[in-house]
């Protein structure tokens, strides 16, 4: 459940009031702090993005093949990073919904903690028993 605004603006108080009185516990609880380490990671991936365009450009004007390859490779691995990075930070900030009861096709709610595999086995044991009792419909 999200806090207030209210109640969000009294955590900073609080937070900056412990930071005041205890600068080193401050900076071990900031240092721990999974938004630092996104930010950090964000700006690291911009450098590198910025770094590639830099030599791909320089490449470009010197007509050197490797220092194209090398700023594309770079401004490619950092944006993969940078991905990588915002998508491992949602899922800290916004765990996964649990996934909704679907059900099958003749109605029946899936079973808890059944795999893929299991409830399709299931199906085809049913059809088969369906088919030895001489029921053609499937």
């Amino acid at each position: 459940m999200p806090l207030s605004e209210h109640e969000q603006r009294q955590l900073e108080q609080i937070e900056q009031a412990l930071y005041r009185e205890d600068p080193k516990f401050g900076r071990l609880v900031r240092s721990s702090d999974p938004r630092v380490h996104y930010k950090r990671k964000l700006a690291q991936a911009l450098i590198g993005v910025v770094v590639g365009a830099g030599l791909l450009a320089a490449g470009i004007v010197t007509h050197r093949a490797y220092l194209e390859a090398a700023g594309a490779v770079i401004m490619l691995l950092s944006l993969v990073w940078a991905v990588v990075s915002w998508r491992r930070h949602l899922a800290r900030v916004r765990p996964a919904k649990p996934a909704r009861a679907k059900t099958q096709a003749k109605g029946q709610a899936q079973r808890p903690g059944q795999t893929r595999r299991a409830r399709m086995m299931e199906r085809m044991e049913e059809r088969w028993r369906r088919r030895q009792e001489g029921d053609r419909r499937m």
